[in-house]
């Protein structure tokens, strides 16, 4: 019996002292292994990390007026996580709100709702995790109800915030280069992990385009860290430490906004004038570039918009209408994205290409009125022959038959449609090297590359779209043939060419590359570029839009030099030669009517026009020029497509652009001595910036 006692006793001992043991043993862990985790976790039991919002900066002219700045907004925000948490999922919260803020609860619902397939505008394409601005224009008695009521609004934000703001200084608003700002994405968070999320902070918006996208990095700055001190309601009892946020940096570019503003006016009447006049003139783009440099002095674009229509959310029809071909896509540069026939103006490359490949350069050639090219007959504009004359006046007059015949030579020597194994194909190559068929390398995105079609590309696109063509070929165009008849008889009978042999290389796409026409595709800003090489003597300069990258107080992080210039492959002598031919083009050439009366004794300009003839529409008009001529700073290129000649539509166009630059017919000069400013903008004491 006692030994039953002493045997029970010993395992109670063994038990307590195994208890013990065990612990002391995770005391031990907790303390000493785990103690500075269990430190820290009980230390974020008591404090709340805010995310403090940085400053986006500015994007300025090149004398410091501001692209893009910043405004103070009384903001509100829905945090959409906090809604969900409530039992009736912020229902009732959103009625009231929608009452403060004179609007309805749909209307509310929708902006808070989450973006997916399926989901149309208005919705919310940020995170989740984002609180969600629903408006930028609260008034501060509305925005005073939301604060000192919040036991009503849970889950409901309003403070002041800096919104994005677009001033449209000197009338200058370049939407397409500048860009806009959008709610970063989940996917992008977790892409980017250096992006600290502010919940309803401005700085949780990115760059989706223009020079917003591609500065994004250096315009953002840095979130500041606040870590508040709260109790076991979540009240806040103070402040335990605070990271300043690092205001982003201020992007100098080269755009001028008086030579912007010029441009965009221009354009906009050549176009208004068209459409008066019956022509629905449906794109327009201008571009002035540094011939020296490569630095975009201005870079316009039509149709476009408002880019207002970004903050505080947007509704489907304006997105859609942003988007869509009814409004005419107005988020598409036409100046480096849109693609078109350049007609007459890609003589230069022509010119070029033919001395290249033997004709003589002081040569007299025969300019008839048509030209066959095998058994079709090619045209000069309206039929006109100019008779005998040298590569000279055929610029100046714009003569196309001797540019078909040099072409259609060039063809018959390379074989034809049965082609020697390497064939020079010299009017494409000599191209090329202008700069055609591949991005200039600007800092934009999304550029366009144009198109170059020589032989290779032939054989591509007949291979991609041949099933499409011999389908064409049986089965015509039905819908077409009720309304345009002779169109879709001429279509199908071009489906059937492409169908069998649509890889050749005729002499006909020959002879209309060699003027610009058929399947030749190019940018204004390519053809700005290539003037520019022209009137440097032969440099083919890349373009830039950004200057520099400075710091609030006006310290430079960082200047953006243009990439190294590449010399053109063209005989300097040629090069003269054609500067002196389109110097002649405005005084007695095709685009004379529109510089009558032009004071050329200030500013001589030099220049050639381009009508291209699109199938089915009216003609692009182009007028490509440099000034001064006699010794070259800036390009000036303007297009307007659906309208008429480059000498009745674009050339007056650019005459406006030098009129306003120099300070021509009682206007004021841009620039004193003409040129743009070689030094950067310095700071004002109010945080604005001077010109140098």
């Amino acid at each position: 019996m006692r030994s039953a006692s002493y045997f029970r006793l010993m395992v109670l001992h063994v038990m307590v002292v195994t208890l013990l043991l065990v612990l002391i043993g995770r005391l031990w862990t907790l303390q000493v292994m785990n103690g500075a985790h269990y430190k820290q976790v009980a230390a974020e039991n008591r404090t709340r990390d805010i995310v403090v919002p940085a400053l986006r900066g500015q994007i300025l002219d090149d004398v410091g007026r501001p692209l893009v700045r910043n405004r103070s907004a009384l903001v509100v925000s829905v945090d959409s996580k906090a809604m969900a948490r409530q039992r009736d999922g912020g229902r009732a919260v959103l009625h009231r709100l929608a009452g403060v803020l004179g609007t309805t609860y749909n209307d509310l619902a929708l902006k808070t709702r989450l973006c997916a397939p399926g989901i149309k505008r208005p919705c919310w394409p940020g995170s989740p995790y984002q609180p969600i601005p629903i408006d930028d224009h609260v008034d501060i008695k509305r925005a005073l109800q939301i604060m000192e009521r919040q036991e009503e609004f849970p889950g409901v934000i309003a403070q002041v915030q800096a919104v994005r703001d677009y001033p449209k200084t000197e009338g200058a608003t370049a939407v397409q280069a500048l860009g806009y700002l959008q709610p970063i994405t989940q996917e992008e968070m977790d892409r980017r992990k250096g992006i600290k999320v502010t919940g309803y902070s401005r700085v949780d918006l990115v760059g989706r385009d223009g020079l917003e996208a591609v500065y994004d990095a250096d315009l953002r700055g840095e979130p500041g860290i606040r870590r508040l001190m709260v109790d076991s309601q979540g009240r806040v009892t103070g402040t335990a430490r605070e990271e300043p946020a690092r205001p982003g940096d201020h992007l100098v570019t080269s755009i001028d906004a008086k030579v912007q503003g010029a441009v965009e006016r221009a354009i906009g009447k050549a176009v208004d004038d068209m459409r008066k006049q019956g022509k629905k003139a449906e794109a327009a783009a201008g571009v002035v570039l540094d011939v020296k440099t490569g630095r975009v002095i201005a870079l316009a674009s039509l149709p476009t918009y408002d880019p207002a229509v970004w903050t505080g959310g947007i509704t489907q029809s304006e997105y859609d209408a942003l988007l869509g071909k009814g409004q005419g896509e107005p988020l598409i540069s036409r100046a480096t994205q849109g693609q078109f026939a350049p007609g007459s103006t890609f003589k230069i490359s022509s010119v070029a290409a033919a001395v290249r490949d033997g004709y003589s350069l002081n040569g007299i050639y025969d300019c008839p009125g048509s030209y066959n090219v095998g058994s079709r007959a090619f045209t000069n504009f309206e039929g006109q022959g100019h008779g005998p004359m040298d590569l000279h006046k055929a610029l100046v007059v714009s003569c196309d038959t001797i540019f078909y015949r040099f072409a259609y030579e060039e063809w018959l020597r390379d074989g034809g449609i049965h082609p020697v194994p390497k064939p020079k194909d010299p009017m494409p190559a000599m191209a090329r090297t202008f700069g055609f068929g591949r991005p200039t390398g600007i800092d934009l995105p999304s550029e366009s590359a144009g198109r170059i079609p020589d032989r290779t590309w032939k054989k591509d696109y007949w291979e991609a779209t041949k099933q499409e063509n011999c389908r064409a070929a049986k089965s015509g165009y039905p819908e077409l043939e009720r309304t345009d008849p002779s169109r879709a008889s001429f279509l199908k009978q071009m489906a059937a060419e492409n169908c069998v042999d649509g890889y050749i290389l005729r002499a006909g796409d020959a002879a209309n590359f060699s003027v610009g026409q058929g399947d030749v595709l190019v940018t204004p800003l390519q053809l700005a570029r290539a003037y520019a090489a022209v009137a440097n003597g032969g440099k083919l300069v890349v373009p830039r839009l950004a200057r520099a990258v400075v710091r609030q107080d006006g310290t430079v992080v960082r200047e953006i030099e243009p990439p190294a210039q590449r010399r053109l492959p063209v005989d300097p002598k040629v090069i003269t030669y054609m500067q002196k031919a389109l110097a002649e083009v405005p005084t007695k050439g095709t685009a004379a009517g529109a510089f009558s009366g032009f004071d050329f004794k200030k500013v001589a300009v030099a220049g050639k026009t381009g009508t291209a003839e699109v199938y089915g529409k009216d003609d692009t008009a182009w007028f490509a020029s440099y000034a001064p001529a006699n010794d070259p700073r800036l390009a000036v290129v303007v297009m307007v497509t659906q309208s008429a000649t480059g000498g009745a539509v674009a050339a007056p166009a650019v005459r406006e652009i030098y009129e306003t630059i120099y300070g021509l017919n009682g206007k004021k000069a841009v620039w004193p001595g003409g040129k743009p400013p070689a030094r950067l903008p310095k700071p004002r004491r109010d945080g604005t910036f001077a010109a140098p």
